[in-house]
């Protein structure tokens, strides 16, 4: 699974990941940092990436058009570049069998208990 990160997701995720998702990439990389969710949300879906954010738009766009492309939507408040890619790590389970289903989003959730 190729997983395109959004932007208010450290572009170094792209790297750190491609161990487990080879080809991921981030929107900047792309030169799809000043573009809309819209324009990124085709470019996924005609390249077959996955896209990776904390925003909602793109769990909106999931629920108006469906997949693909599909969505990760990471709930994991501010964390460190080095954490989040820790958090996929520990999912990588649920991101492989989710990109075999019919479902359209997957939502990760670490959210802090403090």
């Amino acid at each position: 699974m190729k997983l395109l990160f959004d932007q208010n997701l450290s572009w170094r995720l792209a790297s750190v990941a491609s161990r487990r998702f080879p080809d991921s990439a981030h929107v900047n990389s792309l030169g799809l940092s000043n573009t809309s969710d819209r324009e990124i949300w085709d470019y996924a879906k005609e390249r077959d990436f996955c896209i990776c954010s904390k925003d909602t738009d793109f769990r909106q766009l999931s629920f108006l058009y469906g997949p693909p492309p599909k969505v990760i939507w990471l709930q994991v408040e501010n964390r460190p570049t080095w954490e989040i890619a820790e958090i996929l790590e520990s999912q990588l389970d649920r991101i492989m069998a989710f990109k075999d289903s019919s479902e359209a989003m997957l939502v990760i959730q670490a959210l802090s208990n403090d």
